[in-house]
This record gives C-alpha cells, structure tokens and sequence, in this order.
C-alpha cells in the first residue's frame, strides 16, 4: 500500500484525516462526520466500504459521489503491476481522488481492524472508534481486547481519539493518543465529538441528524411493510431488533459463514417464524441449504431459496400486503438486491 501510494505522489500527505474504526456504525460515523465537517464550510472527502446501490457510494467529495471509473482508472495500471488487493486499488483511488480535489479534510472509514489495514496510513488527526464486538476473530483475536488492540493500533502520537466504550481509553493514551473524548454509544453523538475535536470548536447536529445511508433500517415499502438492514453480526443484530417497528415479520437472510451465524438466527428469531433462506454473492456467503439447515432450529417454517431476488420475492408473496419483511444478515445481500431491482 505504501508502494503503491508513494508512486501515486503519496496523496494520503495533502490532508489531514479523521480515521473511523470499529465493529459495527462505521459507515453512519463517517458520513455523519462529513455532513458536519461540510457544515462548518470545509472541503470534505469522505470513504466508506462496502457499498450497497453501487460502488461509487465509497468515495464522495463535496458531498456527492466522485466519477468512480475515472477515479479507479488513475490508479488501475500501477495497482495492477504492484498486484494490489481489490480494497488496496479502491483506497489509493479515494485518495488520490481526495488530493486532486483539494478537500480540507478526508473522512475515512477503515476496512477491516486497524493495524494492517490499507487505511492505516493517513495523517490522522482524530480517530473514532465506534464500539468493540466479537467479529472477525479469525483475523483480529477472539476477545474484544485483542480487536481492541487491533482497531485503535492506528493511533499516532497526538493524535485525539473519540471513544463511546470507556474501557479502551488506557489503550488508546498508551499508543499515543494526546486527548481521549469519550462520548454516548451513539453514531450521531461519535460523528459530533469527531466534528468538535477536528475544528477545536462546538458544532450542532446540523445536516448529520439527517444522513441516511442504504441498507441502514431502510424502509422500501409501507404495504407491505419491507425493512433492510445490513446487520451483519451478532452486535448488528442487537441493534436492529429494538429499532424495526413491532410485527411479525418474514425474514429473508444470507449470512457469512464466519459471523456466527446460528447466534444470529437466533436472536432474529424473535421478529417471525418464517425465514427463507438465501446466500449472497460474497465467496464466504453461507451457502442456503446450510443456513436453512441451522434456521430449523429457531423458527416454524424455513424455505431454501439459492437466489435472493427469487427469495425475496418469496417472502413478499408469504407475508401478504399487510405483512411485514425483513432483509438482513448481509450488506452484500443488499448489494445483490439492489442490482436486481
């Protein structure tokens, strides 16, 4: 990443950064922090992953989305030659993108930990943390103090940190933080905090309070009542369930094989009693007859349906007009969904 950067002008030096981490409430932090930093007059870039409506939603400026082919094409040939990773090539377009534009100030969403992850090598001035949950234990650890560790390694020397979970706030002082802002669990109140640190000034919640990203407890119809969210892990989960209207709801899922996914069922379990099974196409997509498989366990009546389109479709058709469904366990089930409407 370095490499490839350096040969592209090392754009990541042109602008300050806040750098967003965490389990779960990125994205929403980070767009959040862009409506305010936008609000308070400055130019802001701001990059998020993954995409739900198309890929052009990871890299906007100025609050609208780049020429995303125009932005990947400028790095395509030396991300090519170096083999960069696919999540490589679209972070150095970002911010590539960000450095032509002459934004103020780039928001940055991380892809995946912190400590070796292709956004971690920004001149950061605030990070945020969002929250600490068990995912990805494969990659990051099997304890939140281990993802903790992994997630808040972008820390540099000075740099202020944002914090909604007070525990990390020793972790964060030792890997140089100069300031520690603790604030309530909330992605508004993380994106306000960020905002405030960055400027050194009180902002209100403006244009933030309004931000709305696809897949995030999306309504797309009213009869019948159709709600996606792409919680995608068991803290996901926990979060959705006290915030969708009460009703008895019949669930579409594709979940990946490595975010627990009978846990999940589990708690998605008290929405309905029906589920259809589906996968998306991400490799590690749970493949439908497993998940059905594990769905029996926690709801009256499963159905396996390998296409989420046709799936979904299902779903409407057994909830009825004035049923309700859900769509969750994937952002990339989302993805495939959107492109097929």
């Amino acid at each position: 990443m370095r490499t490839l950067l350096a040969e592209l002008g090392d754009p990541q030096l042109a602008y300050p950064a806040v750098h967003v981490v965490g389990t779960n409430g990125k994205s929403t932090t980070t767009r959040m922090t862009e409506a305010l930093l936008s609000d308070a007059g400055l130019s802001v870039g701001a990059y998020i992953s993954p995409h739900v409506r198309g890929w052009s939603e990871r890299i906007r400026v100025g609050n609208a989305e780049v020429d995303f082919e125009r932005a990947l094409a400028a790095v395509r040939p030396r991300a090519m030659a170096l083999q960069a990773t696919q999540f490589e090539a679209l972070t150095a377009a970002a911010l590539l993108a960000f450095a032509d534009a002459g934004v103020d100030v780039a928001v940055v969403e991380a892809g995946l930990g912190g400590r070796h992850d292709a956004t971690n090598i920004l001149r950061s001035r605030v990070v945020v943390l969002t929250n600490v949950a068990l995912d990805h234990m494969d990659v990051l650890g099997d304890t939140r103090e281990a993802i903790a560790a992994e997630k808040l390694a972008v820390v540099q020397p000075g740099v202020t940190v944002v914090l909604a979970e007070p525990e990390w706030q020793a972790l964060a002082e030792e890997n140089g933080a100069a300031k520690v802002v603790l604030t309530a669990p909330s992605n508004l109140a993380l994106a306000l905090a960020a905002a405030e640190a960055f400027l050194g000034a009180s902002v209100g919640a403006g244009s933030a309070a309004d931000v709305t990203l696809p897949g995030r407890l999306e309504r797309r119809s009213e009869r019948p009542l159709e709600i996606w969210d792409g919680a995608h892990n068991l803290a996901g989960v926990a979060y959705l369930l006290p915030r969708v209207p009460e009703r008895e709801y019949v669930l579409v899922s594709s979940i990946l094989e490595d975010k627990r996914p009978e846990l999940m069922l589990e708690a998605l379990s008290v929405l309905g009693t029906a589920l259809v099974a589906t996968q998306s196409s991400n490799s590690r997509s749970l493949p439908a007859g497993e998940l059905a498989a594990h769905a029996e366990r926690y709801f009256d009546h499963v159905e396996t349906i390998v296409d989420p389109a046709v799936a979904r479709r299902r779903a409407l058709a057994l909830a009825g007009p004035d049923g309700a469904v859900l769509v969750s366990g994937s952002l990339y089930l989302l993805s495939d969904l959107s492109g097929s409407d």
